[in-house]
């Protein structure tokens, strides 16, 4: 039996965190070290329904099958289910082209994911302590991550929880020797080759000749800090309701003339564009950028990014350019995933009146030639504007209308046989084949979103 004090301290975190409910089952991520192995004792003793979970990545030869092997024993000891799975990690690795740890952890959590629905578990606890806690605010203090990072680790992070964050590894290796319950040791944690394990053996103890308790001071920052946050977050998701606008498409317009008067505009803008897979690094070129010559553009995994005239524009990558596509007679024509052209022939007679939407466009029937292709606009292009006589670049037509530079590259035209364009799609027609007096019969071509 685990000493009550530490049992009665987790149930008291556990609670004010709201983590864990009773009648719920619970996986438990046991490596076989102390805190997993504390953990799982905790969790059962506090009398929550847990089932355990072992991952044996292979990278540790003889010492890997030892854990394992612990694990086995330790949940038959304990009645508690253990699911066991072998990863060959390396490859993994190699294959994503990621760090070990990386792709450890991606297959880690990746399997725990799958597990819970498969068992029906609410969710997963893993075992990190206050001292994992306070190691990783000096990490990202080291590596200049910024104020979130300064919190620390979090005590649920979606279908993660981690009971644990209120105990140190010193009070966890005193429980357990306490109760008689041995575990098994990562021999990997005693050697500085990597940068947490440098923090936690030279950083932390040179540290403590300074404050011997300056784990407990960083953890104390880090729970201030989150406080902070928490009402910063809170801030600048008013400002980003306030300055942000979708359209349909997922495309989504950031005022900059309301981002420059922000009290912290790049502070606003990383918590804007990390919703879009832009990194830190970016956010700043971004910030830095507002100042020069609008068109200059961005792209993260997920998406890209245009500084225009007064907005910023991001929208997601994936789409596909349009092919020029024939229509080689009247008919209804599908144009990629989410236009349709109807092409048409309508007589002049009484009753005959040119619709004023730019979703229409008329032609003198006499004045065009088939096939018409449709096709996006090209560098180059030149038309008459209807109710003009000379000739335009479709570019500066574009530009004159505060059109973007995405939103320039989707722009749709209709030429016929010739080449002449008749229309660009959804703005203006061409005034070489507008409807006269002696026009008998009209062209008519719509187009309407699917």
């Amino acid at each position: 039996m685990l000493n009550k004090t530490f049992l009665r301290k987790v149930s008291a975190f556990a609670a004010s965190q709201g983590l864990l409910a009773k009648g719920s089952k619970y996986l438990v991520a046991l490596s076989g070290g102390a805190d997993s192995v504390a953990l799982a004792l905790a969790m059962k003793e506090l009398g929550y329904s847990v089932e355990a979970a072992h991952c044996n990545f292979h990278l540790r030869g003889d010492e890997s099958d030892r854990d394992e092997r612990f694990c086995v024993k330790f949940c038959e000891a304990n009645g508690v289910k253990l699911h066991v799975t072998h990863f060959d990690t390396e490859s993994f690795a190699k294959l994503r082209k990621v760090s070990i740890e990386m792709a450890a952890r991606h297959l880690r959590y990746a399997y725990f994911s799958n597990l819970l629905r498969d068992i029906g578990a609410a969710a997963v606890c893993v075992a990190h302590h206050q001292d994992d806690s306070v190691e990783t605010v000096l990490m990202n203090l080291v590596r200049g991550t910024g104020v979130h990072g300064l919190v620390g680790i979090r005590p649920r992070n979606g279908h993660v929880l981690r009971p644990l964050l209120c105990v140190t590894r010193r009070e966890i290796e005193a429980c357990l020797r306490e109760a008689g319950q041995d575990y098994v040791t990562d021999s990997t944690n005693l050697v500085d080759d990597v940068t947490r394990n440098k923090i936690r053996l030279d950083v932390i103890p040179m540290l403590k000749r300074i404050n011997p308790s300056v784990c407990e001071a960083i953890a104390k920052t880090a729970w201030r800090v989150g406080e902070a946050v928490k009402a910063l977050d809170a801030l600048a998701d008013e400002a980003a309701r306030r300055l942000t606008e979708t359209s349909a498409g997922g495309v989504v317009r950031v005022s900059l003339d309301g981002l420059r008067r922000e009290p912290s505009p790049e502070n606003l803008l990383f918590h804007i564009l990390k919703g879009y897979s832009f990194n830190p690094s970016q956010v700043e070129q971004v910030s830095r950028a507002l100042s020069s010559a609008p068109g200059l553009t961005f792209y993260s995994p997920t998406h890209r990014l245009l500084i225009d005239r007064r907005h910023i524009v991001i929208e997601p990558v994936g789409d596909v350019a349009l092919r020029p596509m024939k229509l080689p007679e009247e008919g209804v024509y599908v144009i990629g995933e989410k236009l349709k052209l109807r092409v048409e022939t309508v007589s002049r007679g009484d009753g005959f009146m040119i619709s004023k939407s730019r979703n229409c466009c008329y032609a003198d029937v006499s004045a065009v030639s088939f096939p018409l292709t449709v096709r996006p606009c090209a560098v180059g292009d030149r038309f008459v504007p209807f109710g003009m006589r000379g000739s335009r670049l479709v570019s500066d037509y574009l530009t004159d209308v505060k059109m973007n530079l995405f939103d320039k590259r989707r722009q749709l035209v209709v030429e016929d046989a010739s080449g002449r364009i008749l229309w660009l799609v959804n703005q203006r027609a061409d005034n070489r084949c507008r409807i006269t007096d002696a026009t008998t019969a009209a062209l008519k071509i719509s187009c309407e979103e699917i």
